[in-house]
This record gives C-alpha cells, sequence and structure tokens, in this order.
C-alpha cells in the first residue's frame, strides 16, 4: 500500500517514499477526471502499475453473460467500462538505461494531490546506475472547465553529470485491458481488444487516433500535443500507425540544464457521429487548449475550485485528518460531475473499473443529494441522465409484468446487465430512491421538477409500485419478494426500508401530478390514478415486532436464527466464507437496512423506537459494504451516541485514504465519499433538507471543538458553524432572501445582514451506547 503521509495537511493529500508492492490503491486516490474523461494516478512512466487507464463517461462494450439455466428476462449481455486512448505513459532513458524505481529506488520521491489546484504533482530524484543524479518533475491536470482536456507539465533535469536523455512520449490505445471480476474467458476475449480503427494521424509534435468498438458502437477521438522546451541541438519526432501516436524528445543535457514539454491531450465521443466529425470535434479541443496554454489551464482549473470551495468547504477543528479526508471526498465528489454530459456516474466515477464502470442506486442516494447541496448543476446533470432511460426502464417494467418504469440495478446505458437477480432486479427500492433523488433536488433548489424531467420519472415508477403491491384481505398493502439494501438478506416480503420509500415515491408522485397538471396529462394521468397512489401509500404495511419493540427489517427477520460471529477479521466479507443459502436465513446484516430507514424515512418512527432499533441493528451489522458507515454515523448522532458517529464518519471519510474495505485498488468508493459529507452534515450538523424550512440539530463529540460547513439552499448559499459556545447561521452573499431555517425545533429567521444563533443542546440518549458484533466496531 502506498505511504500517504500521516501528517494531514489542510488541502493535499502526500505520498512519500517508494512501497510499491500494491500501487492500485494510489491509483485510485491520485486518480484526476472531470466527469466526462478521467485518468488513473499511475507514474509517468507507466511502470509500476497495477491497473493504469483512461476512462470516459457512458463509454462501454458488451461482453458475453453466462447462465447455467436459461431463464425468461434475463439480461441479453453485459457492459463494461473499456480504457480509451491513453497519454499517460511517458517513458525516459538516461544514457541508455530507463527510469524504472523498481529496479533503481530513489533518493527522494513525492506526490501532491492539491486539492485546491485540482493537480497531482510529482518529483523524483535518483541516481543513475553510472552515477548520474537525475530530477523529474511533472504536474498533470484534468480540465474541469474543458471536458475534453487534460495536460502533463513533464521536466527532467541533470543534476550533476552531462547525460543523454531520451523521452518517449505516447498515446495508445488497445494497449491495457480493463480489469474486470469476471472468470468467462469470452468477457476476456470481448474487452481485451474493444476498438477499430477508423483514423489515425501523426505530425512534427502530435498527432490523433479515431476509434469505434466493435459491439456498442461508440465512437472515440483522441489527440495529442507537445509543447517542447529543451536546450539547441535536441530533436523531436513522431511516429504513429492505427494505434498509437509516439513522440521522441532526445536532449544532450549539462548539469543543471532541463529537457520537457506541455502535453496536451484530447478525447471526444459519440453514439452517433461518424469519424471525420469526431476527427474535427478533437482538433477544435485541441485548438482551445493549446491557446489557453499550461497556465491558463491552470489558472481556470484553480479559479474554478476556488468557486467550489467557497460555496462547499468543510472544517472540523480537533480533527485535521477527518477534515482533510472530507475534503478529499468532496473533491472526487466533484470530479465525477464537473463535466458529466449524456453519460452517468459510476460507483467507482472515472476512477478505475470496479463493478464494471456500472452505476447502482446509491449514486442517486448519496451522490445526487449531495451535488445538490454543493453542486446542482453537477446534480442536474446527473437527474438528466437518469431520466433519459425511462425507455429502457419502460421495457424492464414490462418484461417484469408491471406497469410504469423498473430501473436498472446496475447499469451504463440504462439497461439491466445484472446476472443475479435476487440481488438486482428483486431490489425494487431502486425506483424509488432513484424518484426522490428528483424530488430532493427540486425541493433544495427551488427548481420545477420538469426541468430535469423529474414528474416523469415519479410518475412512471408510481405506476409500477401501485401495480406490484397485493392487497391483502385486512385492507393492507403489501411488497412481496423483494430484496432491500441489506444483500445479506434477499427476496423478502414487506422490507421496511423498501415500503417507507415506495410510500414517499407514490405520495411525491401525486403532488407533481397536482402541481404540474399540464405534465400529468401529457402522460396521461387521471385523477383516479392519483387517489389510487394515495390510498396505496396510505395503506402499506409496515412490520412492527411489538414483543422486542423493535421493527422487523423484513416480515418475520427478528424470528431468524442468530448468525455466530467470528473475531477473526480474515472471516469478512462473510459473503466470502458463507454461502447465500445460509446467510439469508440468519440475522446478519451486511449493510445498514432498517437503519438507512431511520435516516431516510425518519418521519415513520418515535425518537424511542429510532434508539430501540439502532441497538437491534448495530448488534447484527457487520458492515461488508462501504455504504454502511454514514448511515449508522448518522442516525447515531441523531440518538445522541455522539463518539459513535464519529467513529463512524471517520471510517466513511477515510474509506479510501486508508483501504478500509481492501478494494480501493478497484476506484474510490464514490457513494461514501459523498456520504462522508451527508453524515458530517446530517449526522454532526443534524440537518434536514426535505422540509418546507431547513432545520438544523447541532452535536458536536468531546474529541471535536467545532464544526463548519457550507451548503447551497434554494441560490443561496449559507455557512453553519457550531462550537462549544453554540451554532451561527449566516448568508454568505449580499442581497440574499431572508431564509427560514429551524434549529433545534425553534423557527428563526436568517437575513443577509443578520446571522442566527443558537445554543449548542446537548444530547440525553434513551439507550446506552450499542454494541457490535465481535470484530466489528468502527474501523476508524
Amino acid at each position: 500500500m502506498p505511504n500517504f503521509s500521516s501528517d494531514a495537511q489542510p488541502w493535499s493529500i502526500h505520498e512519500s517514499g517508494c512501497n510499491w508492492d500494491g500501487p492500485g490503491v494510489a491509483e485510485s486516490v491520485f486518480a484526476l477526471a472531470n466527469g466526462y474523461v478521467g485518468v488513473r494516478g499511475t507514474l509517468d512512466e507507466a511502470q509500476p502499475s497495477l491497473s493504469p487507464g483512461t476512462f470516459m463517461a457512458g463509454v462501454y462494450e458488451y461482453h458475453p453473460l453466462s447462465y447455467p439455466e436459461e431463464s425468461y428476462g434475463n439480461p441479453e449481455h453485459g457492459q463494461a467500462i473499456i480504457g480509451v486512448a491513453d497519454g499517460t505513459p511517458i517513458r525516459v532513458q538516461v544514457d541508455g538505461v530507463p527510469l524504472d524505481i523498481r529496479e533503481t529506488p530513489p533518493e527522494h520521491h513525492e506526490r501532491v494531490l492539491d486539492l485546491r489546484a485540482g493537480t497531482l504533482r510529482r518529483e523524483t530524484q535518483w541516481v543513475t546506475p553510472a552515477g548520474q543524479r537525475m530530477r523529474v518533475v511533472s504536474t498533470r491536470l484534468v480540465s474541469l472547465t474543458q471536458r475534453s482536456v487534460m495536460a502533463i507539465h513533464y521536466e527532467i533535469e541533470a543534476l550533476d553529470h552531462a547525460v543523454q536523455v531520451v523521452i518517449r512520449s505516447e498515446l495508445v490505445v488497445n494497449g491495457t485491458p480493463v480489469q474486470v471480476d469476471n472468470a468467462d474467458p469470452r468477457t476476456g476475449q470481448a474487452l481485451e481488444r474493444p476498438f477499430r480503427s477508423c483514423a489515425s494521424q501523426s505530425d512534427g509534435t502530435g498527432g490523433l487516433l479515431v476509434h469505434s468498438t466493435h459491439g456498442s458502437g461508440i465512437g472515440v477521438a483522441a489527440a495529442v500535443d507537445h509543447a517542447v522546451q529543451m536546450p539547441a541541438g535536441g530533436q523531436v519526432t513522431t511516429q504513429g500507425n492505427d494505434e498509437q501516436v509516439v513522440t521522441t524528445v532526445v536532449a544532450d543535457l549539462r548539469p543543471g540544464e532541463k529537457v520537457g514539454f506541455t502535453k496536451y491531450l484530447c478525447h471526444v465521443r459519440s453514439m452517433d457521429d461518424v469519424p471525420a466529425d469526431l476527427e474535427a470535434q478533437v482538433l477544435a479541443a485541441m485548438d482551445g487548449a493549446r491557446e489557453r496554454g499550461w497556465e491558463g489551464l491552470n489558472a481556470d482549473q484553480r479559479s474554478f475550485l476556488d468557486q467550489f470551495w467557497d460555496g462547499a468547504d468543510v472544517e472540523v477543528g480537533g480533527d485535521a485528518e477527518l477534515q482533510l479526508a472530507i475534503r478529499f471526498d468532496l473533491f472526487h465528489v466533484l470530479q465525477a460531475s464537473a463535466c458529466l454530459h449524456l453519460a452517468p456516474i459510476g460507483a467507482k466515477a472515472l476512477t478505475g473499473s470496479g463493478y464494471s464502470g456500472h452505476t447502482f442506486w446509491d449514486i442517486e442516494g448519496f451522490v445526487a443529494p449531495t451535488l445538490t447541496l454543493l453542486y446542482p448543476e453537477g446534480a442536474a446533470r446527473l437527474l438528466l441522465w437518469r431520466a433519459s432511460t425511462l425507455g429502457p426502464a419502460r421495457e424492464r417494467a414490462e418484461v417484469l409484468g408491471v406497469k410504469g418504469a423498473s430501473f436498472a440495478w446496475r447499469t451504463i446505458d440504462g439497461h439491466e446487465v445484472s446476472a443475479y437477480w435476487p440481488a438486482s432486479t428483486a431490489a425494487m427500492h431502486l425506483n424509488a430512491v432513484i424518484s426522490l433523488a428528483f424530488n430532493f433536488h427540486a425541493h433544495a433548489t427551488g427548481s420545477a421538477l420538469p426541468t430535469v424531467d423529474g414528474v416523469d420519472v415519479l410518475v412512471e415508477t408510481a405506476r409500477m409500485w401501485a401495480s406490484t403491491v397485493h392487497r391483502d384481505d385486512d385492507g393492507l398493502f403489501h411488497l412481496f419478494g423483494v430484496t432491500g439494501p441489506d444483500e445479506y438478506t434477499g427476496v423478502v416480503d414487506d422490507n421496511v426500508f423498501t415500503n417507507l420509500m415506495a410510500q414517499l415515491n407514490l405520495k411525491a408522485a401525486a403532488t407533481a401530478c397536482e402541481v404540474f397538471a399540464e405534465h400529468a396529462e401529457r402522460l396521461g394521468v387521471v385523477p383516479s390514478e392519483i387517489r389510487e397512489w394515495r390510498r396505496v401509500a396510505d395503506a402499506l404495511y409496515v412490520p412492527y415486532d411489538a414483543e422486542l419493540g423493535v421493527h422487523p427489517a423484513n416480515e418475520r427477520f427478528t424470528t431468524y436464527r442468530e448468525w455466530k460471529f467470528d473475531t477473526d477479521p480474515d472471516s469478512y466479507p462473510v459473503q466470502e466464507h458463507s454461502h447465500y443459502a445460509k446467510i439469508y436465513r440468519r440475522q446478519v446484516v451486511k449493510q445498514a437496512d432498517l437503519v438507512l430507514a431511520l435516516w431516510w424515512c425518519s418521519d415513520a418512527f418515535t425518537a424511542e423506537q429510532t434508539a430501540r432499533n439502532l441497538d437491534y441493528y448495530e448488534a447484527r451489522t457487520v458492515r461488508d459494504s462501504s455504504l454502511s458507515a454514514a448511515a449508522q454515523s448518522v442516525v447515531c448522532a441523531r440518538v445522541g451516541h455522539l463518539d459513535l458517529a464519529l467513529a463512524y464518519l471517520r471510517e466513511t471519510a477515510l474509506t479510501d485514504l486508508r483501504d478500509v474495505q481492501r478494494n480501493s485498488h478497484q476506484g474510490v468508493h464514490l457513494a461514501a465519499c459523498a456520504g462522508a459529507w451527508l453524515a458530517l452534515v446530517s449526522g454532526l450538523g443534524g440537518l434536514r433538507a426535505d422540509d418546507e424550512q431547513l432545520q438544523l440539530a447541532p452535536r458536536l463529540p468531546d474529541k471535536l471543538h467545532r464544526i463548519a460547513f457550507r451548503l447551497r439552499w434554494r441560490g443561496q448559499r449559507i455557512a453553519v458553524e457550531t462550537t462549544r459556545s453554540g451554532t451561527t447561521v449566516r448568508l454568505l452573499d449580499e442581497g440574499s432572501q431572508n431564509v427560514p431555517i429551524r434549529i433545534d425545533g425553534a423557527l428563526l429567521e436568517l437575513t443577509a445582514t443578520h446571522p442566527v444563533t443558537s445554543p449548542l443542546t446537548a444530547p440525553n440518549p434513551a439507550t446506552s451506547p450499542p454494541r457490535q458484533p465481535p470484530g466489528r466496531e468502527p474501523r476508524h
């Protein structure tokens, strides 16, 4: 694992020294992206590496899916994100000897991810086998303002001897197979060389490649150019073929002399445009990059991030590591969305090929609300993409025998690609999570639902719920054969989280149709249909175990056999050591399910029920998913277990920087990144933004002395600061409209000239701090 500095810097992640047994985590942590194109954080010389690659949102290839037995409705093929033309490799030789830090350990090595500059800087100093001391310094960025553009400033210096330096700068396609968790050899064959050539050219300092995928038919063009700086007598040549463009710089250096270049890279993609159009687009992007130049691109990057952090920064007094971790998490959330265009945000964004690049419900559940409150235009683009998949969702609903639309559990283009239906198609809650993300965005931004096609999504998912429920003789409605967020409890009846989220979905759809009557009419909604949605919502059954005084996660869950927990950390994840036939019949919880309902559906529970439910499920939750700790942190904070809330907050915030789940080499855990911010503001900050008034219930654990965060609410930028003396809330922009806000239940009026203040309320938890399964305490 790479050596990230333990001395937390306020705005940068440092890697010092070299421990290259496992470079994959650093490749994810140091990945740069903008939502359109992204690049793994590999070394310039490409080796050592685990999984290098450049990715574009929405660029994927089909591959076969294996089924032991054919079954109606199974997806016909899978989809996997694939690496596009990669321009990061820059290989160097000094007097004929290549730079390879595995063979020649450097005297000094450091990489710095600057969260305010949006750059990754690398400096390495080494001594060649012949005794020449050399230094290489490189800085790369992926533009947050020009979606097609990335750039690398690369410079090598001879420190004490005269040497010949040869730099080979590459743009290569089909060079690195994507790492996919699928042992089917047909999958490897389909993804090994996914592109066919459509056009290529090279000239003195660069060139371009235009390719198309064999199966999905997606066209990608990539261009490269170099602005070279070298001593007199240096030479620059470029050669190319259908799969690579290679620019070579050769220079003789005296001690103290340098040679290098700024490498400009541009990528464009399209499902429809012909190769000639793609070529024209990528060349235009290159013209723009060259016109801005390295300094201009850096200035634009810093300006964009200054504006973002001015409305999104987080400060945590008493825990510098946590403060940095949340800033790092928000940086990756922003990177996933800044230039998003007609494509999804995957679970790993563009930082790796984990989960094959698929998007899941947790993007709408965690990432969309975070973006809504910090970068609402990014959230809008994400939701518009999801709305564009209503066609495949309607087709899927028809296959499932229900009305309306049923969104894909995992997908890149909107079609379902999960081959295991108990943990995908049966997880119907995703439709409510997706729909309510639209509703929340409209509510929190003050924009109209139709601007993101939200009415259509709410209506079609409400139709799905209304046609799925079963009405019992007692007049109650049930949802049978569903899987909730906990993937260790599958295909059950009346999952509480699913039923409560369906209620909210149905009610939100009814309200949307009344407010936007013209859109409801366009969709064929009639008054009787709206009344039926409300009737179903009001009568949806929610299980409750009166004897234990808790809500079973699903009907009869509390009667399942207890799980025998193992204290050996190597016995987790549970799914890798026990068969699902056993897991499904036990009270073992992979990730927050009922506890997630305590957060997202909090009005359905009394304070006493929340405390008792939390106590019950803490003892059974193993957190084999990175999604769990954020929800547990929020609910612990609201119940009053502040030390435990802080411990879970640290776990989720440090998920990737400390490789908590031991799989960060596949890419960052984007939902956990967003969940860290939500855990801070919704847990310790007590934020609720789903009512007419913004609500806060701030709390401070003993280990912290200050929390400050910022957010956007209906066009206003708001700053919240909590210390031992109390909480102060202020508007950041002159001329802002007044904002009503509740702090610990008291209604206050926030104005541009008068901040509001409130004393800090000490928690009074109804129960003692809950215990976790042996060995599954927060990994903070």
